[in-house]
């Protein structure tokens, strides 16, 4: 088992590195059934493993100048304080809650992924709307310290649309603020504070060290890999074959955890499982519907990396080149 974690992981730690997020939507489900974690440590493992995978493949990103420091900070400052909050708060709740939780995030990133949105040209802000930034830093890092998810995929949609950032600035610095939220969710999952000692280790939230380092050693080879192959994959495909993958995860996850309930209602009576079964569709239906409709709200170019928003990156393209006066 501990293999095939490994190999997963190496894929896990590529998504974050393509991506700039996706690592705990498939940390946290590789942890509770492949590894066999409890919910609540799988969601603490999974923050640590996400916040030093971030860590590394941040080295590359930043190598290639491709994070906004101010702007990643200001935004992870904001949501370590959510993350660890969303972490003390999710640490004294029930198991099911969580999973079931994690699973509708999992299943409103991945529609999200899917849908896409609507491509174009990033604008540059003359100031950066701070309080905005703060909000949205503070309620992306108390979803992710909550479920340990939903960090990556929430923060580079706000990061280009609130930092006019290109879409591959926007990736390389959600790394950055990733790696914070998910520090401040680990702390928060793991802290309890009262009692003699002021301060102790939550003993729900205790897990396998040598399997967390394990996942957490390949997953940082997996970024290396994805943030070399960042820019040469496109990555609207990319993103709409990564989100059908966690709608398919999302659904498994619904189904271990209520599915049982859901069977043994529908076996009540025969309206009850027209009940079912009507629920079903709906469900599907809705799901279908959010898919195909198209997004309307223009958010960046996620395809040109030259975007107006970052002066470097948009001095090297043809257009901007073309509109410079000669020297």
């Amino acid at each position: 088992m501990l293999g095939l974690a490994a190999f997963l992981a190496i894929f896990i730690g590529t998504a974050v590195g393509l991506l700039g997020g996706g690592g705990s939507i498939l940390t946290t489900p590789l942890l509770i059934y492949v590894m066999g974690f409890d919910p609540k440590q799988a969601i603490a493992a999974s923050l640590f493993v996400v916040a030093v995978t971030s860590a590394f493949g941040l080295i590359h990103h930043a190598r290639a100048k491709r994070v906004r420091w101010k702007t990643g900070l200001i935004f992870g400052g904001a949501g370590m304080v959510g993350a660890f909050t969303g972490g003390q708060i999710g640490s004294r709740l029930p198991a099911s809650v969580l999973l079931a939780a994690f699973a509708v995030m999992m299943a409103a990133t991945a529609i999200a992924m899917v849908r896409g949105r609507k491509q174009v040209t990033g604008q540059a802000h003359k100031g950066l709307p701070i309080f905005r930034i703060l909000l949205d830093g503070f309620v992306v890092g108390l979803v992710t310290g909550l479920v340990g998810a939903g960090g990556g995929f929430l923060v580079v949609p706000a990061l280009v649309l609130l930092g006019g950032l290109p879409m591959q600035m926007a990736v390389g610095t959600s790394l950055l603020v990733v790696m914070m939220k998910s520090t401040a969710g680990f702390l928060g999952y793991i802290l309890d504070f009262g009692g003699p000692t002021l301060v102790s280790i939550n003993p729900s939230t205790e897990f396998n060290w040598p399997v967390t380092l394990t996942v957490t050693a390949f997953a940082i080879v997996g970024s290396f890999m994805g943030a070399v192959l960042s820019g040469r994959i496109h990555p609207d495909r990319l993103r709409k074959a990564f989100g059908y993958f966690v709608l398919a995860m999302a659904a498994f996850i619904l189904i271990q955890e209520i599915g049982g309930s859901i069977l043994e209602f529908a076996q009540g009576s025969t309206l009850q499982a027209l009940e079912t079964v009507a629920g079903i569709v709906v469900l599907l239906v809705a799901i279908i519907v959010l898919i195909r409709w198209p997004a309307k709200v223009p958010v960046g170019d996620f395809d040109r990396t030259g975007a107006a928003g970052d002066d470097r990156d948009s001095s090297s393209t043809p257009s901007a080149r073309s509109n410079q006066a000669p020297s």
